[in-house]
């Protein structure tokens, strides 16, 4: 059977080059008034994942390396 990518996860994860991956940090779409500016200022950017959540995300996305 052919392995498919699953769209929702493929939109919000990026794997690097060296094949670590990234996801965006949360809290940062809505609510931003009530949020200091050095709270915002630290959800910018991406974070990577630690090693409990790689093996589920490589099974959601199969064609990465």
């Amino acid at each position: 059977m052919k392995q498919k990518t699953r769209k929702s996860a493929a939109k919000r994860i990026k794997v690097t080059g060296s094949g670590k991956i990234r996801l965006q940090k949360s809290a940062k779409n809505h609510l931003l008034i009530n949020k200091s500016k050095r709270q915002k200022k630290k959800n910018t950017g991406g974070q990577a994942t630690n090693k409990g959540n790689e093996k589920n995300i490589k099974l959601m996305l199969p064609h990465t390396t």
